[in-house]
């Protein structure tokens, strides 16, 4: 007999077909219009051979606590309650001899969409609870914007998603600008997961509608909705030229809104000044920026007419702003945009995002929170940048500059990771596996065998979303998901809630760490605070908690009306003041500037990266390398599984690039070929595809991280482009990921191919 159990993954609300304790298939959420094929890969990842079935030790660890963490060790499987103890003794230990300084809580939050057993609450709540750590601040996907956009538009809400939404778009808009694409892919995901998919759709009405859509991009996208959208094919990295050269083809014809550059910004006439070449003796024209970014000088004029002559809205995926500089992107746009006079307009004005993740544009109330925990305040009080893991590990007590403010890395002698794979979110891995044999323990969380996983001292098997009860969704999306358990634990992994309630109990501070409630209470005391906003902001009564449960979701009432971005401020800029030093939009950020910082300039300006296609090391690394988010997984989550695997090629990950630059090697569609820089280098397999521009590679991030562990300077395995990417921050304002920044050759693989698996390490009885 078939069970049906209502679950919920980043990539989307399912029910799984349980058959005999396991799980058989999976079936999409009803209300679903274009469900993610993602969810295929559930059952057999659930059910993998690469799950990490009992708590195991590193076998050089246990013996003589040394920290040459290979990734290839053996481990030691040893019983929960001497793992157990192991852990909280080293926490302990750590704590009293470097304080909490000395352990950094590590985490990535996509590890689950239930919001009761979410790792990176957990893991924090848990070391907040016994005195503090070393936390971690932004995060890998828009870090650069985040600390950008308060100087300039007062908060940094439009990018989780609140930002002009599609109703709004499709009614009012004649003109879409998407700088860095509409990648419908990417919109398959949302933190906390999703009822619906809605861009494919949204796409599909633009289109029915006649809204012409251009994509700035090195590639081009494709799919429903895209069919007559126009692709302007820019060199990576090179948008902020180009914006820039469209505001002053604007200022120069006399095309710009001086009514509102007036009311609602400040900065402009700097701004004016820097375009038209007062400042510096060189105007920022379209032929200008052609030299820079390739794109034709006319092509550059005329769409900064045909934005001036439409409702336009511009867009800015997140990939644009992380890379080196990846701030100016973000303040040029808003420039741009405020040069076009339309924020705050219908159907106007600019967004970030789009393209870059679920929900982004969605209708959703504001007023009804999506589900989570409360974290509270970690008594310590220190973080570092979240992209500069690295640099904190291999430079302690370190000097760097972040926001305005001179900090230094800790000295941390123990990592505790639970959530996430940072030997796929972080850049430079070769350079990472040489940072973490710095601290003295490693313990890591996780479901599977993965390369953190491998390289930890001590490793606690955790469940998956499968095998325990929570509440899930998204503050992007309207429906509030239930979480049923479908089966028994595999092997002996435990849910992170009981890990972290037992070891707090060791430690004396359960309470602190739980609240008073146990799993049960957590996921009332999720729904019924959703329940209580329903009633109050909307005056909707939703059904208790059973009634919920056993329906398995409610849905949150739509929003009165639709959402445009900063319409209450253009309306009354007095009384609708935005969060910035001035109240107004900043152009200019006298704050910015006045901190003296040489990478931050006080208004957007053009810089060339460190590493890009007018570089002089493209000469040696003649291809520029976007890393992007793939198809077929949630960033490594799932890689195993037969949907990723299905879509490699020669049994390794793809790689994309136009079909001149292979036919110029020599390389045909499936041939194996080294990709590499001066960084390290991966294996892959060509995929020849015009949608490339010609001097772009393409890969996607997320496979396992597979290193030779007999040879450090052999090419990874699996073909994971962050062994190529560079691992410095965007700016000293941001410290964001400059993962879009790198250069890289591409040769055919002439021998034998290594051999590539994905394997748990060898286990040895304790």
């Amino acid at each position: 007999m078939t069970r049906r159990v209502p679950s919920l993954a980043h990539w989307g609300a399912f029910t799984a077909l349980v058959e005999d304790g396991k799980v058989v298939g999976v079936e999409p959420f009803a209300r679903d219009p274009a469900p993610s094929p993602i969810l295929a890969s559930i059952p057999a990842m659930v059910h993998s051979p690469l799950r990490i079935a009992r708590p195991a030790v590193r076998e050089g660890w246990l013996t003589s606590r040394d920290r040459a963490r290979t990734g290839s060790d053996r481990f030691v499987e040893v019983p929960w309650d001497e793992a157990l103890g192991l852990v909280a003794d080293e926490v302990a230990r750590v704590r009293a001899e470097r304080g909490a300084d000395g352990i950094f809580g590590g985490s990535y939050g996509w590890s689950s969409a239930g919001r009761v057993h979410h790792a990176r609450s957990l893991v924090r709540r848990y070391l907040y609870a016994g005195g503090g750590c070393v936390d971690q601040t932004g995060n890998y996907s828009w870090g650069a914007a985040q600390m950008l956009l308060p100087h300039v538009i007062g908060g940094y809400e439009a990018l989780t998603g609140r930002v002009s939404d599609w109703d709004d778009l499709i009614a009012n808009t004649g003109l879409i600008v998407a700088f860095g694409g509409l990648p419908q892919k990417n919109a398959q995901v949302t933190s906390g997961g999703s009822g619906e998919h809605l861009l494919a759709g949204n796409l599909a009405k633009a289109r029915e509608k006649g809204i012409r859509i251009v994509m700035v991009s090195p590639t081009r996208d494709r799919g429903p909705g895209l069919e007559d959208a126009e692709w302007i094919p820019i060199r990576p990295h090179t948008d902020t030229a180009m914006l820039l050269a469209m505001a002053q083809s604007l200022v120069a014809a006399g095309r710009h809104d001086a009514v509102f550059l007036d009311r609602c910004c400040v900065g402009f006439e700097t701004f004016r000044d820097h375009l038209m070449g007062v400042s510096d003796g060189l105007a920022k024209t379209p032929e200008w920026a052609e030299g820079i970014c390739g794109v034709p000088a006319d092509r550059i004029a005329s769409l900064a007419r045909q934005a001036a002559d439409h409702r336009t809205y511009m867009t800015l995926t997140y990939s644009l702003q992380r890379a080196h500089r990846g701030e100016m992107p973000y303040w040029a746009g808003i420039a741009l945009a405020a040069t076009l006079g339309q924020i705050g307009l219908p159907g106007g004005g600019i967004g970030f995002g789009h393209g870059s993740m679920g929900g982004v544009g969605h209708p959703r109330r504001d007023d009804v929170p999506g589900p989570e925990i409360p974290l509270p305040r970690n008594p310590h009080g220190r973080s570092i940048p979240v992209a500069r893991i690295a640099d904190m590990l291999l430079e302690p007590g370190g000097a760097y500059r972040f926001d305005g403010r001179d900090e230094t890395y800790p000295d941390v002698g123990l990592i505790y990771w639970a959530g996430g794979n940072p030997f796929h979110h972080h850049q430079d891995l070769n350079r990472l596996r040489r940072a973490w044999e710095r601290p003295e323990t490693v313990i890591v969380h996780d479901v599977w065998w993965t390369a953190t996983a491998k390289a930890a001292d001590i490793v606690l098997p955790a469940t998956t979303m499968l095998e325990r009860d929570d509440v899930g969704g998204s503050s992007r999306d309207r429906f509030v998901l239930a979480m049923h358990k479908a089966i028994d634990p595999v092997g002996e992994a435990r849910n992170d809630l009981d890990i972290f309630t037992e070891l707090a109990a060791r430690a004396g501070v359960e309470r602190a760490f739980t609240g008073g409630l146990d799993a049960a209470g957590w996921r009332k005391w999720i729904y019924d605070r959703i329940r209580v906003a329903a009633k109050q902001a909307a005056g909707v009564t939703l059904p208790d908690f059973q009634g919920f449960w056993e329906a398995g979701f409610v849905e949150i009432p739509p929003p009165r009306r639709s959402f445009v971005m900063l319409a209450d401020f253009r309306g009354d800029p007095v009384h609708n003041p935005l969060k910035t030093a001035s109240g107004r939009i900043e152009i200019a950020s006298a704050g910015l500037a006045a901190r003296g910082d040489e990478d931050v300039p006080g208004h957007p300006l053009w810089r060339p990266p460190v590493e890009w296609l007018g570089a002089p090391a493209a000469a040696t690394h003649p291809l520029h390398l976007l890393t992007v988010q793939p198809a077929d997984r949630l960033h490594s989550q799932m890689a195993p599984g037969p949907v990723a695997q299905g879509n490699r090629l020669a049994g390794r990950e793809t790689i994309r690039i136009n079909p001149v630059e292979a036919a110029s090697r020599g390389i045909g569609p499936g041939d194996p070929v080294r990709v590499f820089n001066g960084r390290g280098a991966c294996i892959a397999a060509c995929l020849p595809d015009a949608d490339v521009m010609p001097g772009v590679a393409v890969m996607s991030t997320g496979a396992w991280f597979d290193p030779d562990p007999r040879d450090p300077g052999a090419a990874e395995r699996q073909g994971n482009p962050n062994v190529l990417t560079l691992d410095i921050g965007t700016s000293s304002l941001g410290q964001g990921t400059s993962a879009q920044t790198a250069l890289v050759q591409v040769e055919r693989w002439e021998g034998p191919l290594p051999p590539s698996r994905l394997a748990p390490p060898e286990l040895v009885p304790a």
